[in-house]
């Protein structure tokens, strides 16, 4: 086997190690910005406010957990950001209240993809896969 056939695996091995590295790093960082903007009112460990599904005495229903258990992973990726960015309000909207506010003031895009990414490694791997589809789906009825 020549040099350039055993470069080229080799080649590839480093490119899915840094890939690998650079998701991870993504993940880390989006941990550290949930710890800081989203676990006060989302949890610690993601499991959301107690009773999430009954509404507060406001009106506003409480935040709603984002591990399996809850259905973040039943929105797309272009869903999710949107959420994150401008607010659950401004996506429902026709006058919808809630508790969640915007982020595009505090976190940047990256960041907020960050966070996202952080919130979707946590799920196991068949709510990966249907929110995968979901956003495929999202995707293909935009166009």
């Amino acid at each position: 086997m020549s040099a350039a056939w055993t470069a080229v695996p080799l080649a590839a091995l480093l490119l899915a190690a840094a890939t690998n590295k650079a998701v991870s790093d993504q993940v880390d960082q989006g941990q550290a910005l949930y710890a800081e903007t989203c676990a006060s009112c989302h949890g610690a460990n993601l499991e959301g406010q107690p009773d999430w599904r009954r509404r507060l005495d406001t009106g506003r229903m409480p935040a709603p957990p984002h591990d399996e258990t809850g259905h973040t992973w039943h929105h797309s990726d272009a869903t999710l950001f949107r959420i994150t960015k401008q607010g659950i309000a401004a996506v429902v909207g026709n006058g919808y209240k809630s508790d969640m506010p915007g982020f595009e003031n505090l976190l940047s895009d990256e960041e907020i993809r960050q966070v996202l990414d952080y919130i979707k490694s946590t799920w196991p791997p068949r709510a990966r896969e249907a929110q995968v589809e979901i956003t495929r789906s999202d995707r293909a009825a935009s166009q």
